[in-house]
């Protein structure tokens, strides 16, 4: 290859942004920070970072985890190049996108803000820097179709938890209402769940049942998948 061949095809940088789901018993929220750089100094964004010549972007993706959430062990999964020509006003930018899911406590919360961050609304993002809308677009259709084919309730809830917050965490990843009886009768059919001898104390529906998941069968159905279809 040429230097003016070089100069041509690897005059490219990459970065990679994460878009975090967090889900707080009611909401599904997505994490934001302010951009305290140029272009877009003020707006919001997604943790975001610039790879380095030498760095593979899985290891960015699981910094920014580290960075954000003090947490290592959470699921977080490539989605795809995001790489139009002028997405970025400094030059050409591809990104290389994750999104991962993370149970919202207090303890995260508090983190977040410490750090001046936010878990907004998960259907009320604003506009945000660069083309951090259409990332979290498509990480969005993305939890639509693993919730439909992986239990991923275990990695958005606590220990314990109950029915209603269950299918809290289902309407809002599909965006959509759904009717209390069949979705209890689905959930009970996968056999996923196992009832415990706790009720729930904390909310207006005192002594409400608390279940939780039974990891063996998290484990089977995280590697071949179900139609889990409402």
């Amino acid at each position: 290859m040429s230097p003016q061949e070089k100069e041509i095809y690897f005059n490219v940088a990459i970065s990679t942004s994460l878009v975090l789901f967090g889900f707080d018993g009611d909401k599904l929220r997505i994490l934001l920070k302010k951009h305290d750089k140029d272009p877009y100094r003020g707006a919001m964004l997604l943790p975001s970072q610039y790879v380095k010549y030498d760095e593979a972007t899985d290891k960015v993706a699981k910094d920014l985890l580290l960075r954000h959430t003090k947490e290592i062990n959470i699921y977080i999964e490539q989605l795809k190049a995001f790489s139009k020509v002028f997405r970025n006003p400094l030059g050409r930018v591809v990104n290389i996108s994750y999104y991962g899911t993370v149970k919202l406590d207090d303890k995260l919360v508090k983190y977040s803000e410490n750090r001046g961050e936010v878990w907004l609304e998960y259907s009320q993002i604003p506009d945000l820097a660069f083309d951090h809308n259409d990332i979290i677009d498509y990480a969005k259709e993305r939890l639509k179709r693993r919730v439909k084919r992986r239990p991923i309730g275990f990695y958005l809830l606590p220990e314990y938890f109950t029915i209603s917050q269950l299918q809290k965490l289902y309407e809002n990843a599909l965006n959509r209402e759904m009717d209390k009886r069949n979705f209890r009768k689905k959930i009970f059919n996968s056999q996923l769940i196992i009832e415990t001898e706790l009720t729930d104390n904390s909310s207006s529906k005192k002594f409400a049942r608390l279940y939780k998941f039974d990891e063996e069968k998290y484990e089977k159905l995280s590697l071949k998948g179900y139609d889990f279809l409402f």
